[in-house]
């Protein structure tokens, strides 16, 4: 599948706090270094996500909050 998202990150799921609607979910891509992504519960379900699974995280620039 081609993708025109520059942002992707190869990482392994370290957590994910589902809620009533959405989950939380760390990804660990290395150097010390996390990215969190809110999904829907769904979305969990149908990426078939558990901790320690191998994805491949697309950020779009224009939707990056910065925590310090």
């Amino acid at each position: 599948m081609e993708l025109s998202a520059r942002n992707q990150f190869k990482g392994r799921v370290t957590r994910i706090v589902r809620g009533g609607v959405v989950a939380e979910v760390t990804v660990d891509i290395g150097n010390g270094q996390e990215i969190v992504s809110v999904i829907t519960n769904g979305s969990v379900e149908r990426l078939n996500l558990r901790e320690g699974s191998q994805v491949t995280a697309i950020v779009k620039a224009t939707e990056v909050l910065l925590a310090g």
